[in-house]
């Protein structure tokens, strides 16, 4: 059945139905040998091309899904102008389209990401609207006070707009740090660290430990991946 071509393309993992809208705009695609128009169906296997280059497509069904315990120092970028290591430096070869990470993390920031060969499952996965959570441990400097914790919970005004985390749980604590695991259903940048910085906190270390259903496995050590098998992919 013919498909959007921003759709068709994305869930071949050629990047986000956004990114694909942008290069029909610019008359970047063609289609069976023509310009192509924003709108225009096709089916899988038809004549796509960027800039003059074949973009194969593929059934929704071939997508693959990977977990990757991020280190610190990894960009999540394909390249770094500064020539810093990128996450996807490690990943295996897809086994059709490209990786396309679904929710980046800062430099200094570790834990899960998923990658996934579908740029459409990527692209709902990370839309505002599906208000996925996203749970990170984190460390504050100092203790944070009751009133401190509720603020957080009942939100903030940053300057892209007021944020919040849905829950705050408490951990260890030492003389000088306290740690926390925070729940959130955004995915906005450096959004965790924003929070606390906004109520006078600096966060000393940040890890993501689950990414909607999904969550980092004890075993799968920093700078290591593993492919998701087809019922643990379906989660999502």
């Amino acid at each position: 059945m013919p498909e959007r071509l921003q759709k068709l393309l994305a869930t071949a993992g050629h990047g986000s139905r956004r990114e694909i809208e942008q290069w029909i705009r610019e008359g970047r695609v063609t289609l069976a040998g023509r310009i192509a128009q924003l709108g225009e169906r096709a089916e899988t296997g038809a004549d796509i091309r960027l800039d003059g280059r074949p973009l194969h497509t593929t059934a929704a069904g071939a997508r693959a899904v990977l977990m990757y315990h991020k280190p610190v120092g990894e960009v999540t970028t394909r390249r770094d102008p500064a020539g810093r290591p990128t996450v996807f430096e490690r990943l295996p070869p897809p086994p059709s389209g490209r990786w396309v990470v679904i929710g980046r993390l800062d430099v200094n920031t570790t834990g899960l990401l998923l990658f996934t060969t579908d740029g459409e499952l990527a692209h709902r996965l990370m839309h505002p609207s599906a208000e996925v959570e996203r749970e990170y441990l984190v460390r504050v400097h100092g203790r944070p006070t009751p009133e401190v914790l509720a603020r957080l919970r009942s939100g903030v005004q940053l300057e892209d707009g007021p944020a919040r985390f849905e829950r705050i749980e408490a951990g260890g604590r030492s003389e000088s740090h306290s740690w926390f695991r925070v729940t959130l259903r955004e995915g906005r940048n450096r959004e965790v660290r924003r929070l606390w910085e906004e109520v006078g906190l600096e966060v000393s270390r940040l890890a993501r430990l689950r990414y909607g259903p999904v969550g980092l496995p004890e075993d799968l050590r920093p700078g290591q991946w593993r492919l998701m098998g087809e019922r643990e992919a379906r989660l999502l």
